[in-house]
């Protein structure tokens, strides 16, 4: 028989949902606004006519963009870039937490490896060794260099080896007793139990290699191989006219900066708007239980 709640706790369920409910209202509208600023023409988003709906309804700004091909390059290499970077990041740290999660009798280096992967959050070499050591390797210009030296964040190492430091001990004894080795336990045990702490890290992976421009802009000798982000900090916000062409003079008159900007940042941002919603029901069980230990 369950009790009914009492009026104090109904009280306090309706102030806990109405404010979160003003809360994600708070976050929704920005993103609204910029969607409505994309379809406006570019006089009225220029006077601050617009607000959360469209004035003059138009797609110039999206015609204007799809027909760059610059931009749906630059988009085809963050799709490479999040790909590859989301896989390699996602298998090494889970080849690196497992161990580092076994127990010293296990694994007698296990702590001097946890403070040499700690060690390198706290003390960092720098921006001029990073960008000579990948030029030295010869990555610069090429999609590895987007891709390989940010691929094992020791922030995902921590969370994924405290999770897996949660599961059951008798999980790894009855394999090794089937007679299982340390890559059998890992793939076949380990990895299935560990979705929600994989999810959350596979979605911090995919937004900071969606999100990162920086290393673009440095890393990448020719535009073409920008991607999409370094491409937007370029156009968009340093004001590079080497792409824009003779032919999009008249669709130009129909936008504005602000109608373009809105348009390629909705464009830049959707992607990660479609993943986040299949990956959201494990993102708070993977922080929750990969961030303490037992």
């Amino acid at each position: 028989m369950t009790s009914r709640p009492t009026a104090g706790r109904r009280v306090f369920l309706a102030v806990n949902y109405a404010f979160l409910t003003a809360l994600s209202i708070l976050c929704i509208l920005p993103l609204v606004h910029i969607l409505a600023l994309s379809f406006s023409s570019g006089s009225a988003a220029s006077a601050g006519e617009v607000s959360l709906w469209p004035v003059d309804f138009n797609t110039a700004a999206y015609r204007n963009i799809m027909n760059k091909p610059e931009y749906l390059n630059a988009f085809w290499v963050s799709v490479q870039r999040l790909v590859l970077g989301t896989a390699i990041s996602l298998t090494l740290t889970v080849v690196t937490a497992y161990p580092l999660s076994k127990e010293p009798r296990a694994f007698q280096w296990r702590t001097l490896y946890t403070w040499f992967f700690v060690f390198t959050i706290l003390f960092g070499g720098g921006l001029i060794p990073w960008y000579m050591t990948i030029k030295s390797l010869g990555l610069m210009d090429t999609i590895w260099a987007l891709v390989l030296p940010g691929a094992l964040s020791v922030f995902n190492i921590i969370l994924l080896l405290n999770f897996y430091r949660g599961l059951p001990k008798e999980l790894d004894e009855s394999a090794r007793i089937d007679g299982a080795g340390h890559f059998r336990t890992l793939w076949n045990i380990y990895v299935p139990l560990s979705k929600p702490a994989l999810a959350t890290v596979g979605l911090f992976t995919m937004v900071a290699h969606w999100n990162s421009w920086f290393d673009g802009l440095i890393l990448m000798n020719r535009p073409e191989h920008y991607p999409l982000q370094t491409f937007l900090q370029t156009i968009v916000i340093m004001k590079d006219t080497r792409f824009i062409r003779s032919e999009d003079l008249e669709l130009l008159r129909l936008i504005s900066d602000r109608t373009s900007t809105a348009a390629q940042i909705f464009v830049a941002s959707f992607p990660i708007l479609i993943v986040y919603p299949f990956l959201q029901r494990f993102f708070i069980k993977g922080i929750v239980l990969g961030s303490v230990k037992e």
